[in-house]
């Protein structure tokens, strides 16, 4: 009887592993390149269209940290660097990022750098009516640590040592901007990579496609200003997509400006689980309220993103903080609500 049951624990302790292993494969098919959260939203369009390096009057620094299910060892962590501006004073601009993404086993660490150009339609710079083209080259280093997964069984599928490859990728994009309008696309992983599984066509093929609108309301001469905006995206391996619907309203201030918003997200394709017998499934919902400030140069800005599933791995929400500092500002040139250019 003991020989039975201990033959049974280890059966359900490789089953465990098994299903460990291939959850984490799952996360890191989903999470290769840059995470997309909602980092954009606080006056960081840069982060995901390499068009909108230079494209405001200041030169910005950005920097991002982001904790997901507080409590739990391994939980997700990403920390994101990001600066840009003009070239002195012509119509192109330059920029930098640097990422580093934890989740469990995995972990990624990635750089860009970025050169867009701006051209301006209209008569003077009264008048915003600009065109952009970005193109951002970098590399992405992914790891993943096996060491840990032989402490109880062998299994054959399990290296037992720290993975890692190194990727070089593209993007590329372009933004419009006509008096309180903007737009952007962008095709981000324009190449093909080998990843840690280069057999598999979901960590080869890493692109994804990404649009996004918005438009500033607000009265001349009044201190409030509205925004609603979408985003779009598509990821070509995998054929799924989501679309981010946004509000965000700002006040000016002597000192600058406060502004808050809420965010969200909502996936176009379900997962399936079992539900008492039966398969049910459900569709993946992020609410992210935020709220920010500009003081002189300085920006500061919280976000709260919460998983509205019936079905989650906790629930907890995930936090995030942005810091900010705006330096080489010129004059507001543009007669326009346009918060991400003026």
């Amino acid at each position: 009887m003991p020989i039975y049951l201990e033959r049974n624990t280890m059966r359900i302790k490789r089953f465990y592993l098994i299903a460990i292993v291939a959850f984490f494969t799952q996360f890191v098919n989903a999470q290769e390149g840059l995470p997309i959260y909602t980092d954009y939203l606080t006056d960081n369009y840069y982060l995901i269209h390499p068009s909108m390096a230079g494209a405001a009057n200041c030169a910005k620094i950005r920097m991002t940290g982001r904790q997901q299910w507080f409590g739990h060892e391994n939980a997700p962590k990403l920390l994101t660097i990001s600066a840009n501006g003009r070239i002195g004073e012509s119509n192109s601009g330059i920029g930098a990022m640097f990422y580093t993404d934890k989740n469990g086993y995995h972990s990624q660490t990635g750089g860009y750098i970025t050169y867009a150009h701006h051209i301006l339609f209209s008569r003077n710079e009264i008048d915003l009516n600009m065109l952009s083209f970005g193109l951002s080259v970098g590399a992405i280093q992914y790891k993943l640590d096996e060491t840990e997964f032989l402490n109880e069984l062998p299994d054959r599928l399990i290296s037992g040592i720290e993975q890692s490859s190194t990727n070089f990728n593209i993007d590329f994009g372009f933004s419009y901007h006509l008096y309180n309008f903007y737009a952007h696309a962008t095709v981000k992983n324009i190449l093909k990579n080998e990843g840690i599984n280069n057999d598999l066509e979901i960590t080869s093929n890493l692109r994804r496609y990404m649009l996004s609108a918005g438009y500033v309301f607000g009265k001349f001469g009044s201190e409030w200003s509205y925004e609603p905006s979408i985003m779009y995206q598509y990821r070509d391996a995998t054929k799924e997509s989501s679309i981010d619907i946004n509000a965000k309203v700002y006040k000016e201030m002597d000192f600058g400006k406060l502004w808050a918003g809420l965010s969200y997200r909502r996936s176009f394709d379900g997962a399936e689980y079992f539900d008492n017998g039966s398969v049910s499934s459900q569709k993946l919902q992020l609410i992210s309220p935020l709220v920010g400030i500009n003081f002189d140069q300085f920006m500061f800005a919280y976000t709260y993103a919460y998983q509205a599933n019936s079905i989650v791995f906790n629930n907890g929400g995930f936090h995030q903080i942005t810091l900010g500092f705006n330096f080489n500002c010129r004059k507001e040139r543009y007669h326009c609500n346009c918060p991400a250019v003026n």
